[in-house]
């Protein structure tokens, strides 16, 4: 299981009031069996974040995507020459995830969506030596290190190239903090 989903895991209860047995007793009860009608039904009428009802959907539907059975995007992204930067993307979730409740991560095939209202982030281990971590930033200019986002991704404004998790400095949890305000 990959850190961020832990964390989740471990924040469950706190931010929603349940734990994750409590929630997937709830799905089971149910009788749903569509990953999208359980989705709804615990973002419509209980209220969980996208992120957290996801969690709980792929737990309680023992979903082959999820981390806990089949395959891990998270994991597969971060193997091979790449699992030096692990620390990395782990660094960046840390700082992420405590924003708020409301951050959702999604992890896809190459790359970790970050989210509020809409997307306010990516990570990505574009490299064997280096995580890119897109930003949508509005009005912001660019500086040595925060750069335009370029032909790397047309879903952030800016990007920032790092290669070791004591880069996930005050600087870099500023930018993504203030794009996560601004998905708000």
């Amino acid at each position: 299981m990959d850190t961020a989903t832990q964390t989740m895991i471990d924040n469950l209860a706190e931010k929603t009031g349940k734990t994750l047995d409590q929630w997937v007793a709830i799905v089971k009860k149910s009788g749903l069996a569509k990953h999208g009608e359980v989705v709804k039904m615990l973002k419509g009428d209980h209220g969980l974040t996208h992120g957290y009802a996801n969690l709980v959907t792929h737990t309680a539907l023992q979903s082959a995507a999820t981390s806990f059975e089949g395959s891990d995007l998270v994991a597969e992204q971060y193997s091979g020459k790449k699992a030096d930067l692990r620390p990395v993307y782990d660094a960046i979730l840390g700082k992420v995830t405590a924003f708020g409740s409301d951050v959702e991560v999604s992890p896809k095939k190459a790359y970790v969506s970050l989210r509020r209202k809409k997307q306010f982030a990516i990570v990505q281990p574009s490299t064997a030596t280096r995580v890119d971590v897109g930003i949508n930033l509005k009005d912001t200019k660019e500086t040595s290190r925060l750069e335009k986002s370029g032909s790397f991704n047309a879903m952030v404004s800016h990007r920032v190239r790092v290669e070791k998790a004591a880069e996930v400095d005050k600087e870099l949890v500023g930018w993504l903090k203030k794009a996560y305000d601004q998905a708000g």
